[in-house]
């Protein structure tokens, strides 16, 4: 029988399948890592930006904790912007050890502005620096950070993301729904793209990208997600963003639901300008420079429509189960046996990158609830897909002042054996 919403339906299922496909293959790659050749010997210079709005609450033990990094102690600078600050920020991480840089500008407000503002600054001193490394003031940074990004720019590596793990995952099911994400992430994306040489994107804190990089094509990228923006506009020029799994920072997680669904609607907002954007220029600068991972930069910014486009299908179904009014090709393009061993990986992938960086007990609890919390990204994608336009920054109160001795750090061990 011929539908009228077959004209959606038929290419919608299509999308499906192909991004269902795609996720399938990266979550494979993502559960095993390339053997790597560390040259630990460092060399590289870098200067460490920490953008920080009211941030005295824990920059200081940032600051305390950069400063004891196995790394040449000149080698590396740590400079913090205080940036719109009404509170003791600039004080408190002055007193740490830090360089400290106060900005105050009403009208270019957010972290992008601060960032390329202190860009500018440390490009008129007199000493120069073979990279920029960025931290958020909430965050801990394991000893090893700078050996592991100086091993990657030897590697000939100019832009790298670091492993983006939880400070404080056992805090509240939110902290700990959050932290499994991001760890799924880190797996299933990151190193999954990094093992198949694809680019990845950048994630906003730990992040290391030559200075060289930033002089040739500048910053300017201001939006809500200004890591996603440089990412996509370096990936336009072929420059690839890589991944150093073993380069871990350590963010707080929000601990309330609000405050989860406020940052990640930012997010949401600043992917869908992002994408706008960029997708038109990825595909035309793909196909005319024969670059699939260009081409694949598609896929990594088109998430938050896919997200919406699965959730209208899920509903599409539920409505044909009972009323058919589209014809159903999932099953003819792809066999139920194949289908079974996608929803198995489903659940089994998880499961394997957990029990890898051997997670608290606790986390296993908020496991459970994992589920509930990804579905609740539908109403954010969607309120952000309508605000995608709205570039006010929505700042993230960080409140968890420890030092890093007392952080549960998932994950140090197998770094520290690797040395």
């Amino acid at each position: 029988m011929d539908y009228l919403l077959d004209l959606v339906m038929i290419p919608l299922q299509v999308i499906i399948v192909f991004y269902t496909i795609y996720y399938f293959i990266l979550a494979v790659f993502g559960m095993w890592r390339r053997k790597e050749k560390k040259q630990y010997a460092p060399k590289n210079s870098f200067a460490i930006i920490v953008c920080a709005h009211n941030e005295e609450a824990v920059v200081g033990q940032l600051v305390e904790n950069l400063r004891i990094l196995r790394y040449p102690k000149e080698l590396y600078d740590i400079f913090v912007v205080a940036d719109n600050c009404t509170d003791k920020t600039a004080e408190v991480a002055a007193k740490a050890g830090a360089t400290v840089y106060e900005r105050f500008n009403d009208k270019e407000v957010g972290k992008g502005y601060a960032m390329g503002w202190m860009f500018d600054r440390v490009f008129a001193m007199k000493r120069t620096y073979d990279a920029f490394v960025i931290f958020d003031a909430d965050n801990l940074v394991h000893p090893n950070f700078l050996l592991e990004m100086n091993n990657h720019l030897e590697k000939g590596e100019p832009v790298i993301q670091g492993y983006l793990n939880a400070k404080n995952p056992t805090d509240t099911w939110v902290a700990g729904t959050f932290a499994i994400a991001f760890w799924m992430v880190n797996h299933m994306w990151h190193l999954a793209k990094y093992n198949l040489g694809l680019s990845t994107a950048l994630g906003g804190t730990g992040m290391c990208i030559r200075t060289d990089i930033i002089r040739d094509y500048g910053w300017d990228c201001n939006c809500l997600t200004e890591d996603m923006e440089f990412s996509m506009k370096l990936l336009i020029h072929g420059v690839k963003t890589t991944w150093a799994h073993d380069a871990i920072v350590y963010d707080e997680k929000p601990l309330g639901f609000m405050q989860s669904w406020r940052q990640r609607k930012r997010w949401a907002q600043g992917h869908f300008d992002c994408g706008e954007r960029y997708i038109p220029k990825l595909f035309v600068e793909g196909i005319k420079q024969g670059n699939y991972r260009i081409l694949d930069g598609i896929i990594q910014i088109s998430q938050p429509y896919f997200l919406l486009l699965s959730a209208f299908y899920l509903i599409m179904t539920y409505i044909n189960a009972f009323v058919p009014v589209y014809t159903n090709i999932i099953y003819q393009i792809l066999p139920v046996t194949v289908w079974t061993i996608i929803g198995i990986g489903q659940y089994l992938f998880p499961l394997i990158v957990l029990a890898t960086i051997k997670v608290p007990p606790k986390v296993w609890l908020y496991y459970l609830v994992y589920p509930i919390f990804m579905y609740t990204w539908v109403p954010v994608t969607f309120l952000g897909y309508l605000n995608r336009h709205d570039k006010v920054w929505a700042h993230t109160q960080h409140t968890r002042g420890v030092a890093l001795g007392e952080v549960k750090l998932t994950r140090m061990g197998d770094v520290d054996k690797d040395k």
